[in-house]
């Protein structure tokens, strides 16, 4: 088992920046993938980014691409999510994730371990 906990979120004025962090702890060798997915009210939990374990490649929502970035620490078993420019539609909980294998990146059904995610609330 795989247990992810999330920090960094809060509130935040339009145009602010966020730092989220995401530490692992349990059977880290069995990830390969980490990602961070985010649900606002109402609607469906999506793809926001992804990266392997050993940082070698990044994935993102098209639409996060230039504002959002993804990076890793593997000695500290962590996973960042640096987000900028931050609108009041980025409001969401945001959740951490991690896979087994390396398919299905932007599929949150395909994630095997889930965080409790943590709240961000954009102000306008």
């Amino acid at each position: 088992q795989v247990q992810l906990v999330e920090s960094g979120g809060g509130l935040v004025q339009a145009g602010g920046s966020l730092r989220l962090s995401c530490a692992a702890s349990g059977r880290t060798s069995s990830i390969y993938i980490m990602g961070w997915f985010r649900q606002a009210p109402g609607k469906e939990r999506e793809f926001v980014a992804a990266i392997n374990w050993r940082a070698t490649n990044t994935y993102y929502k098209e639409s996060m691409k230039g504002r959002f970035t993804i990076s890793s620490d593997n000695a500290k078993n962590t996973v960042y999510l640096q987000m900028s420019s931050l609108k009041p539609e980025d409001t969401a909980v945001y959740y951490c994730a991690a896979k087994r294998t390396g398919a299905s990146i932007d599929d949150r059904v395909a994630y095997d371990f889930w965080g409790q995610g943590t709240q961000i609330t954009v102000s306008s």
